[in-house]
Formats: C-alpha cells, structure tokens, sequence
C-alpha cells in the first residue's frame, strides 16, 4: 500500500463497548460533566479544570484535524449512549506510514470497564487493516505507571525513555516512555486483544 493512501478521514467506529465518533464542539459540555476530575490531568501537559477549558482542548484537537496531524474522537459507551472520554489519531505521517494514538482519557467511573482495550482495538484495525500503516506508536509519561502497563498489556514493545522530552504548561519537565507496534507484530496483537475482550475483565 503506497503512503498516499494514509490519509485518515473523519468516521465513525462501532466497537462491542464503544463508539468513537467525530470529535467537535458539541461534546464540549458532554466532555466536561466527566472529564474535569484532577487525577486525569495530573501527568498531562495541561489541565482541563473547566468547560471552558475543555472547549480550547477540543478546539485545539480540531485546529490539528484541519492541518490534517490529527484525528479525535469522542468515545462514546454503547449501552447508555454517554460521552465517556477522548482519544485520537495524531502525529499523521502518511509519508512514513507512521501515526500515533493518544489523548486518550476516560472518565474515571468508565475505567476498568473494557472501553479502553475496545477503543484501542477499533484505531488499532483501522490504521492497519484500512489506513495501511506500518507503524504505530503511543507516548506516556514515565511516572505514569497505569498507562505504561496498559499499553504492555495490549502487547505494545516499550522502545525506550526520551528524557525531559516534553515540557508541561507549568514548565515540568516531562520524562516519555515511548511504544509501538508495527504492522508485522499486529495479527498477535489483534489476537491478544480478542483474547482479553473476551471475558472483558480485569480491564486497564
């Protein structure tokens, strides 16, 4: 597959647990009734205390769609029909067949529950099997021990720490442990991920 066919549009993805569908302004409100609690943001590069700060964090994600680096979604839960988080495609390089996923968050209430292992399986066989990517690649601080042993669990490869790799608002250097699994390595994973939503317990 040539790189001019990794161009991710906007759509909508149908998972067992979660929908994810087009980021845009109207989930402000939804996003902020469950996305203002202090412990999501605690390792982030910026906090989210506010609607209207979660309204320049989707405005922000959508100014990243329109340079065409990034894709957000809404996660959407199935059952209740409720807006439980955010996650996107980013850091697009259709020339490398490389991109990333991440600002990824959950309501904490929705944690645990199988709505992060589904949506990571829905970007996961799109930009695979659809966008024909050979790479992708996932980011975390290393304090961040939950989402460092989420991404193991899913069988990404940790590839190493870039230390003071980013900065936060608050000028905090941020240490980044970096993870990635390639389009070969990918019929396990996608094993792996059948295997875990399959009893759907103990979810990250």
């Amino acid at each position: 597959m040539t790189p001019a066919h990794m161009k991710p549009e906007p759509l909508v993805l149908e998972g067992a647990v979660v929908r994810l569908e087009p980021l845009s302004l109207a989930h402000v409100d939804a996003l902020a009734r469950v996305g203002l609690a202090p412990e999501l943001w605690r390792l982030q590069p910026k906090v989210i205390g506010s609607v209207d700060e979660m309204r320049a964090y989707v405005q922000a994600a959508l100014d990243d769609e329109e340079r065409g680096v990034s894709l957000p979604f809404a996660i959407v839960e199935r059952d209740s029909g409720q807006v439980i988080g955010s996650t996107r495609y980013m850091d697009i390089a259709p020339a490398h067949r490389r991109l990333e996923i991440g600002a990824t968050w959950l309501y904490p209430g929705r944690q645990r529950s199988g709505a992060n292992t589904d949506a990571k399986r829905l970007l996961l066989t799109h930009a695979f099997e659809v966008l024909g990517a050979q790479r992708i690649v996932f980011k975390t601080e290393a304090l961040n021990t939950q989402s460092r042993a989420a991404l193991a669990r899913i069988g990404a490869v940790e590839e190493g720490i870039f230390r003071r790799h980013l900065l936060a608002d608050s000028g905090r250097a941020r240490d980044m442990v970096y993870f990635a699994i390639l389009d070969d390595e990918w019929p396990a994973v996608k094993l792996l991920l059948a295997q875990l939503q399959a009893p759907r317990a103990n979810e990250d």
